[in-house]
């Protein structure tokens, strides 16, 4: 597990490094520019490197960066964003170093950068807010402009210009090749576009033992394939089908059978030793044709789901340690008030996906109401309906948007999207790495409920199965589409990739 940090749990490291390490800020801003330096110096081709400060601890950092730099051999220069009549604290102190080290290697200004060339963008660190104005941003457009003309571009800590909290960019902002973020990665360098900004991710240490980062008790992190093999359910050798849980799957409409078959197949894969398909039984057949290892429950009736199904679902759930509902759902008016009250008499986990979300999103504190966990996988979109904000909002910061829905409606939430986040009802949130632009196919929303379900099955507890299933279901993603290009993928070949990570994890 990777910590994630926010802008004010980095401003409290730097506190805790002073307060229990007697470490203070010159310390940790010499050996974050140590670090930014290491990593700098096979990326310089030409020899040359320029150094764009700005006036706070950032611009600091990367005045230490110059200083490693020259005495290893690279010709060095600073062009200041500001006056350095405005350099404050320690960045005005390492201003002073730079000078007694290169007297007539400083500019106020832009300096040119040509092919080869190597800029450190030390200009605005994590506590940026609001869009760049004036020279800083005259310096932000300069690096951009310098790197489509062949330079190499380094930021410390964020890309100048980004929301270290939420990934957004309010004005302009550096596109860097190498982020080197410092002690830990921020977590606007997870979510669009920050991710694509900062281009490839380095963390940088400013010294502090291992252990500072555990005493912020920070909410955030990454998940990771070592936290994957932690958290995944032992198999027993004298196991049988009943030990590994059975999942009910709710899916599929004419003309949207194909979401049930979808659902099904990964429920089938992630391993559960036991999976029910229940719907009307004009859609039973076609859903389940090419696999044999899934049962069937049919629900009577014609259409949309409503109140008269209630009892017929909570038959197909008995003996059920889970329920996937939701892709393709056969959705009516009174859908939203029957789910409501089916997850007041389920005791086992749900998870709520498509067609389930859009019906109870008018119904305010179903997934409050319900009996057992809840697992919400909400796109964007869904996730404006669940909260009655605009899609703009949701993505603005994903972070809030997942942490409120979950917090409120006691469930857990999966925002799914480029860096989907897990939200806990208790404040844990959770990145995913995984995936690629190729899961953006319809179907493949559906191979992630269904799997998630099937985890929720086997006894893992929701936030770890939700966890577990997002990191799979974009790791199959990208192994398909290494076969198959990002276009070519599809969502069928997602769902039946799992079954060669399970042998790559031993399990």
């Amino acid at each position: 597990m990777a910590i994630l940090l926010s802008s004010q749990e980095a401003k409290a490291l730097d506190a805790l490094a002073t307060d229990r390490f007697g470490v203070g800020v010159e310390a940790l801003m010499e050996q974050a520019g140590r670090s930014v330096a290491k990593l700098a110096e096979p990326m310089c081709k030409s020899g040359r490197a320029v150094i764009f400060v700005g006036p706070g601890n950032n611009g600091g950092d990367g005045l230490v960066a110059a200083r490693y730099l020259a005495a290893a051999g690279f010709k060095v220069e600073v062009a200041l964003a500001v006056p350095a009549s405005q350099l404050r604290g320690a960045a005005k102190v390492n201003l002073e170093r730079w000078a007694e080290v290169a007297p007539r290697s400083t500019t106020v200004g832009v300096l040119a950068l040509t092919a080869g060339d190597l800029a450190i963008d030390a200009l605005l660190g994590t506590g940026l807010n609001r869009p760049p104005e004036g020279s800083l941003r005259d310096a932000i457009r300069h690096l951009n402009a310098a790197r489509g003309a062949g330079a190499m571009v380094i930021s410390v800590d964020v890309p100048s210009g980004l929301n270290a909290d939420t990934g957004a960019v309010p004005g302009d902002c550096v596109r860097a090749d190498v982020t080197v973020t410092l002690a830990a990665r921020k977590r606007g360098l997870t979510q669009e576009p920050g991710s694509t900004l900062a281009g490839r991710v380095e963390i940088g240490s400013i010294g502090l033992p291992a252990e500072a980062l555990g005493m912020l008790g920070s909410r955030a992190s990454l998940f990771e394939l070592g936290d994957l093999r932690a958290v995944l359910p032992a198999r027993e050798g004298g196991a049988f089908k009943n030990s590994f849980g059975h999942v009910l799957v709710v899916a599929g409409s004419p003309g949207k059978t194909g979401a049930g078959t979808l659902a099904v197949r990964a429920a089938l894969r992630s391993g559960a030793g036991l999976v029910t398909l229940a719907g009307r039984e004009q859609t039973l057949a076609e859903i389940l044709a090419g696999h044999p290892e899934a049962m069937s429950h049919a629900l009577a009736g014609q259409g949309a789901l409503g109140p008269a199904e209630l009892a017929g679902l909570l038959t197909a759930l008995e003996g059920k340690q889970a329920l996937a509902i939701g892709p393709g759902l056969w959705r009516g008016p009174a859908t939203g008030a029957m789910l409501a009250e089916l997850l007041t008499r389920f005791k086992g986990a749900t998870v709520l996906d498509a067609d389930a979300l859009n019906a109870i999103a008018g119904h305010p504190g179903t997934l409050a109401g319900a009996v057992g966990p809840t697992v919400v996988t909400p796109h964007p979109g869904e996730m404006a309906l669940l909260t009655g904000r605009s899609t703009a909002e949701v993505q603005a910061d994903r972070f809030a948007a997942a942490a409120k829905l979950a917090g409120d409606e006691r469930t857990v939430v999966v925002l799914k999207g480029a860096g989907t986040v897990v939200a806990a009802p208790e404040g844990r949130l959770s990145v995913n790495p995984t995936g690629n632009a190729g899961l953006a196919h319809g179907g493949t929303g559906d191979v992630l409920c269904g799997l998630i379900g099937g985890l929720l099955a086997q006894g893992m507890e929701p936030f770890d199965a939700a966890r577990a299933g997002a990191y799979l279901h974009g790791w199959a993603g990208e192994r398909v589409s290494k076969r198959r290009g990002q276009r070519g993928l599809l969502a069928g070949e997602v769902a039946d990739e799992l079954g060669s990570l399970w042998a790559e994890l031993g399990c």
